[in-house]
């Protein structure tokens, strides 16, 4: 059971799967071994994560087993699971991508104490994946005790190792399209962030599309310095609409002061004053100033917010200041997408 974290975007998914497969090609003496994947941002309730597993690892020319897609309790999808296994797999593994996007954490305890608590005789193996620095730190005691997790940390990819990657990619233009600077500048501005592999090649594709739009020959360097600011947005809008509803009402508290107030970047009390405003107007649950500093930080670490320290002397203490990276206009526009947000009246 292991736990992999951060950076963005260095193949953890893909690693994961990797790793699955050779496992399933060791296998010997007629061990049989399960694999799957659950992608928890579309999968993000404990019955749609467990009737998804269900579905998948049930062969039912096999087992005889029907799984319906919906329309069973909970407790029922999790009993045809463990049917499943134990009538197909000698051991299985269990892929759960991006897990902090989760509701809670009743998945992981289930999964992780089936075969102690006598559900299965199946052996099961959890990978869990999370973006997010803190998310082990957040679990409830009970799962990690049950978990017994080892963590694996994917360090982000350099600026060689995004230049190899992306050579793989050129054979997508035309030979001789490519000045010889556009794959190099491409990987650097990539590397200054999160060594993101899916940034660089996206700033090359848009490189790209702005040369062919310009009507250029060539794809120079002034088209990868146009197409990483425009990746960067693409990336910045999609941090945003990925982000749970507690977060974008956070980002849209920051939002609010920022667009009626000549200031860029506000103390924390008052962003969080702001966001009770929005969270009783739009009938939320309000977070702790804890919880919400944490959110925060969050954000700050996937590039959405700037935080800063400042010292207001001996009697003022020390105080976070919380700024937007982005336009404030273009964080409304693309949080006020999400139909939970939309009741929101700027006042």
């Amino acid at each position: 059971r292991c736990c992999r974290r951060p950076a963005f975007n260095t193949a953890k998914s893909l690693v994961s799967k990797h790793v699955c497969q050779r496992a399933q090609n060791a296998a010997q003496d007629d061990v049989e071994i399960g694999t799957a994947y659950i992608d928890c941002a579309e999968d993000n309730t404990e019955t749609q994560a467990i009737s998804s597993l269900a579905s998948k690892l049930n062969n039912e020319s096999l087992t005889g087993i029907s799984v319906p897609h919906t329309g069973l309790s909970t407790s029922k999808y999790y009993k045809l699971l463990w049917k499943t296994l134990d009538a197909q797999f000698d051991s299985v593994i269990i892929i759960l991508d991006e897990i902090d996007l989760m509701n809670d954490d009743s998945v992981l305890m289930k999964l992780s104490r089936a075969e102690e608590a006598g559900k299965i005789d199946c052996s099961v193996g959890v990978i869990a994946i999370s973006n997010k620095i803190q998310y082990v730190d957040k679990v409830n005691e009970r799962v990690k005790s049950s978990f017994q997790h080892k963590e694996l940390f994917f360090k982000p990819y350099d600026a060689n190792q995004l230049r190899k990657i992306m050579f793989n990619r050129e054979d997508a233009f035309q030979d001789g399209v490519l000045s010889e600077d556009v794959i190099p500048l491409s990987a650097a501005f990539a590397a200054q962030e999160h060594g993101d592999a899916r940034k660089a090649i996206d700033i090359l594709r848009h490189a790209g599309e702005v040369a062919y739009e310009t009507g250029a020959e060539q794809v120079m360097e002034e088209h990868v310095r146009q197409a990483q600011q425009h990746a960067e947005k693409d990336r910045f809008r999609e941090l945003v609409n990925g982000a749970p509803t507690q977060a974008k009402a956070a980002l849209l508290a920051l939002t609010e002061l920022s667009v009626n107030s000549n200031d860029d970047a506000f103390l924390t009390s008052r962003v969080y004053d702001q966001y009770e405003r929005i969270c009783n107007h739009l009938d939320m649950d309000i977070l702790s100033v804890r919880r919400f500093r944490d959110i925060l930080k969050e954000q700050a670490f996937l590039g959405v917010v700037e935080i800063k320290k400042i010292n207001k002397g001996s009697a003022g203490g020390i105080h976070l200041q919380n700024r937007l990276i982005e336009d404030p206009q273009v964080v409304r526009e693309t949080i006020l997408e999400d139909s939970r947000m939309q009741d929101w009246s700027p006042k």
